[in-house]
């Protein structure tokens, strides 16, 4: 079976450094990590960002919903972290580009954010979920755009 990402680049009128602060900063994250709640518990990332780090998707009452480890990391221009919710049995193994993986690159002050996640076809029903988080990423990407250029 081919594999199943979700691919999607937006355009901010920003620094790449204010990006990765609306990725990165739980008061900022809270905000946009919202769309991926959709109606159920909300929820914020917490993490340090370092290399091999924790990252722990928690609800309002800390509880820790889905979890992950950093497994790239270069300020201003890449992050990557596996994501597993804890509420599955379900752990499928891991490759080097799985999880979510955020690329930035800044030109002339506008930054070009592009996030892959993936890869679903090791999931029952993998093709559901993609477009499933696709369609997340169509509301999430705009907020992100709008906060960092408000920053």
């Amino acid at each position: 079976m081919s594999k199943l990402f979700v691919d999607k680049t937006i355009e901010i009128n920003a620094l790449a450094s204010k990006v990765w602060d609306v990725l990165t900063i739980s008061e900022y994250n809270r905000q946009w990590a919202l769309e991926f709640s959709s109606g159920g518990p909300q929820f914020h990332l917490e993490s340090t960002w370092e290399l091999g780090s924790p990252v722990l998707w928690k609800g309002q009452d800390g509880t820790v919903i889905v979890e992950g480890n950093v497994t790239a990391v270069e300020q201003n221009k890449l992050l990557r972290f596996t994501v597993f919710d804890v509420r599955s049995l379900e752990r499928p193994p891991v490759t080097e580009e799985d999880g979510i993986t955020f690329k930035m690159s800044e030109d002339n002050r506008k930054t070009t954010l592009h996030i892959l996640q993936g890869d679903f076809s090791v999931m029952t029903d993998g093709k559901k979920y993609r477009d499933a988080s696709a369609e997340i990423w169509d509301k999430v990407l705009p907020r992100v755009k709008e906060m960092a250029e408000q920053h």
